[in-house]
This record gives C-alpha cells, sequence and structure tokens, in this order.
C-alpha cells in the first residue's frame, strides 16, 4: 500500500489547509482562540481512529458474511485526556459475533498506532527561498 504524504499549509491565524493527494481538508481552533473554520487537530485524529475502527468492522463482518448492517463510532477524548470510542453494531448478530466485532474494533491500524510506543521523528524541511528582485546573485545587466 502506498502512503501519500499529508502537508500541511499556513493559512490566516490558526487556519490550516491540509493536503492529501487529491482530497483537502481545513483544520482550526474553535474561537475565540481561531475562527472554527474547521475541526481541531485533536479531532482530526479521532476522525481517523474512528473512521478506521469502522472499515476495519466492516471488512471484518463482510469476510465472514456476518449481519452487520450497520456501524457507528463515536469518539472522544474523556476528562482524563483518554480517548474514549464507542462502537455501536446494528443487525441480527449473536453474542460470539458481536465480541469479535468489538475485538476487530480494537485492531484497526490506527487504533494500533495510538497505543504503541512510537518516535516522530522532526526534521527540517529545506524549503526554497524566496527570489528577492535585486538580489546580488543576479547578473547585472
Amino acid at each position: 500500500m502506498a502512503t501519500r504524504i499529508v502537508s500541511v499549509t499556513e493559512g490566516k491565524k490558526f487556519i490550516r489547509s491540509v493536503a492529501i493527494g487529491t482530497h483537502h481538508l481545513t483544520a482550526d481552533e474553535p474561537e475565540p482562540t481561531g475562527t472554527d473554520a474547521g475541526p481541531t487537530p485533536g479531532e482530526l485524529l479521532l476522525a481517523a481512529l474512528g473512521s478506521c475502527t469502522s472499515m476495519a468492522v466492516r471488512a471484518f463482518a463482510d469476510r465472514h458474511g456476518w449481519p452487520l448492517h450497520r456501524i457507528d463510532v463515536a469518539v472522544r477524548f474523556d476528562a482524563d485526556g483518554r480517548i474514549v470510542k464507542n462502537v455501536g453494531l446494528t443487525g441480527e448478530l449473536d453474542a460470539a459475533q458481536r465480541e469479535q466485532l468489538m475485538a476487530a474494533a480494537g485492531r484497526c491500524p490506527v487504533h494500533r498506532l495510538l497505543t504503541k510506543d512510537i518516535a516522530i521523528l522532526t526534521v527540517p524541511a529545506l524549503l526554497a527561498e524566496p527570489e528577492v528582485p535585486g538580489d546580488a546573485s543576479e547578473p547585472a545587466s
């Protein structure tokens, strides 16, 4: 699976334009800090976890041919800073199927990434310096 680069460009105040391949998102902070032009970075993280969980559970149910009609996932931070993930399963599922689907909800790639030790390497990007008219490096006319 190819990994696309996620790039973030600064906008006004705290607004950030996020590009992922051909997809574009906006991130911001709520008022009064920001302008609430989009979800916060933390909310985007929760969205990634909820989406991944839903997809993993759907794939598991489909692979087994189980009658999962709908999966709903609500994700939030609690007062202690933990992530709480509520998973709702709708369908004619027996107790064993529900148990296995809930286990699959804890094995999605984003869930596993967030629950393991991970190193994040922050490196400076080599950005092109803006051209300045009359720069000494330009040949004289």
